[in-house]
């Protein structure tokens, strides 16, 4: 596999929602290779017209570029937000043997 073509997926999600459940559905989907679900924070941001603030979990997934498309689109049927953050950011730098782990990890001809 290329390291260039790792990337990380930052999304949010409700500091009540089980964010390992999440996880290991899209893990098990093969969907992501690794899902970190970071401690509860504060995000403010603006809603609708009005500044809100709420307690949030970042989740950081590590998953290759060819599966961004279908992981959007399962992260979005599965997540409690009607517009859920969905950052894309290229990993520059992998290792060969992370990206080579990452590629297996992730690979749609182990289904």
């Amino acid at each position: 596999m290329d390291p260039t073509s790792v990337v990380i997926v930052l999304t949010t999600l409700p500091a009540d929602a089980d964010a390992a459940v999440l996880a290991r559905q899209l893990i098990g989907e093969r969907l992501a290779a690794c899902i970190n679900a970071l401690p509860v924070m504060s995000s403010i941001y603006r809603w609708e017209g009005a500044i809100q603030e709420e307690s949030e979990r970042q989740l950081v997934i590590k998953t290759s570029a060819a599966r961004v498309e279908a992981l959007q689109a399962r992260l979005h049927a599965l997540h409690p937000y009607q517009v859920p953050e969905f950052i894309v950011l290229q990993a520059a730098g992998a290792s060969s043997r992370y990206a080579q782990w990452l590629d297996e990890s992730v690979a749609q001809d182990e289904l």
